[in-house]
């Protein structure tokens, strides 16, 4: 039980506390240019909240559910999540709350997990061989 803890939920715990502590943070700012600068940011929305379903999903598919239940929690947990890190930056100097950003959030774990679950798959063999020990496939 301790082992399985250890394996599948801390990783959760770490991203999201590593995403915690980035909302802590002002925001620098990549460009002079707005587009690029906002492009940016919503790509690093994108990939945190990717890898934080991705992580969900790998940890609720050992539970007694099947995989597209656990694709539909992780992304519900994962925009929940998100929500919740914009409330938390309400707080933070130098930080706005935008509701884009939770659809970024969202957006991002629909990407992960797509990836896992449809193209990892049909990945060459040594990618595929390596996403079934780190349980993802």
């Amino acid at each position: 039980m301790l082992k399985k803890i250890v394996r599948f939920y801390l990783p959760i715990i770490i991203w999201g506390v590593l995403i915690y502590s980035i909302s802590n943070t002002s925001v620098p700012q990549v460009s002079t240019a707005y587009v690029v600068d906002f492009t940016a940011h919503k790509f690093a929305h994108i990939v945190e909240y990717a890898i934080l379903a991705i992580l969900l999903y790998r940890a609720l598919k050992e539970e007694e559910i099947n995989k597209l239940e656990a694709v539909i929690y992780a992304i519900i947990i994962t925009a929940f999540y998100g929500f919740t890190d914009e409330y938390h930056q309400s707080f933070t100097a130098g930080r706005t709350t935008r509701l884009r950003d939770v659809i970024f959030d969202t957006i991002g774990a629909g990407i992960g997990l797509l990836i896992i679950w449809k193209l990892l798959p049909k990945a060459p063999k040594k990618l595929s061989n390596l996403a079934k020990k780190l349980d993802l496939i």
